[in-house]
């Protein structure tokens, strides 16, 4: 084994699914559970093995349906998603995930041998927090699961203030500072922009900022999200760009460093 790209696999498991002990040393994985999903037992062992190795405990899945069954009986904190499945693609399965109460908000990393900017844009636009290609360092998967587990935890901790850069976002008192200035937003700008916010990095689609911000309301128009970016571009000033226009899809706030 080694933590280099990946040129190598390991022995193949003898299952769809293995439990691997968590290593003594190893304190990044905190016992979390992720799921592995992957119709090459090589790739599927190999990714296994270091998840474990650094702390996290790893189921593995080899189809879709498996998955899907896997993240409803065991509720992983974070599943890693092969796009290219046997049957029900991994697209197919994200949208699933994306789709169900249970695991709408389930920390997706897509691993995928597609590398044109279509097929990750397309990812992304799905639901994927993170998308890394084949060949893959097998160090860098796991310090990317492990940032995704990290931003994840502190939105469901419900942090009083989001930063993204020079953005500042004070939930508790509905106040926001973009490079040290304020910013007058009305209710459902600050809405639109803490959910942008928290998914940073992850498109949104107009229905699902719809759905989350409005609440659907059968008045509210997809057209209104558009406005609503244009007036939010506008009060940022020299941090609009932010804020990216995914086209054809939606838009997104880009993960930068020292975000949380």
């Amino acid at each position: 084994m080694h933590d280099g790209p990946l040129a190598s696999h390991a022995a193949s498991p003898s299952s769809t699914r293995l439990g691997f002990a968590p290593a003594a040393t190893a304190p990044l994985g905190a016992g979390e559970r992720v799921l592995v999903v992957d119709d090459e037992p090589d790739i599927t062992a190999l990714v296994a093995y270091h998840l474990a190795k650094n702390g996290f405990r790893v189921s593995t899945a080899a189809t879709g349906l498996d998955a899907l069954r896997a993240v409803t009986d065991e509720q992983p904190s974070l599943i890693v998603l092969d796009r290219m499945l046997p049957g029900m693609s991994g697209d197919e399965v994200l949208a699933t995930i994306r789709a169900s109460a249970v695991s709408r908000e389930t920390p997706v990393l897509m691993l995928t041998a597609k590398r044109e900017e279509l097929d990750r844009i397309r990812g992304l636009s799905l639901g994927a927090d993170d998308y890394l290609t084949k060949p893959f360092s097998t160090q860098e998967l796991v310090l990317r699961v492990s940032a995704i587990l990290r931003r994840a935890r502190a939105a469901a901790a419900g942090a009083d203030v989001v930063t993204v850069g020079p953005l500042h976002i004070d939930r508790a008192h509905h106040r926001v500072t973009a490079g040290g200035r304020p910013i007058e937003l009305t209710a459902t700008e600050f809405r639109l922009l803490l959910t942008l916010a928290l998914r940073r990095g992850r498109v949104q689609n107009r229905s699902q900022l719809l759905e989350e911000v409005w609440e659907a309301a059968p008045d509210v128009q997809t057209r209104t999200v558009d406005m609503h970016v244009q007036r939010l571009r506008a009060k940022l000033g020299e941090e609009a760009d932010l804020i990216e226009t995914i086209r054809g899809f939606g838009y997104r706030i880009r993960a930068l460093n020292g975000s949380s």
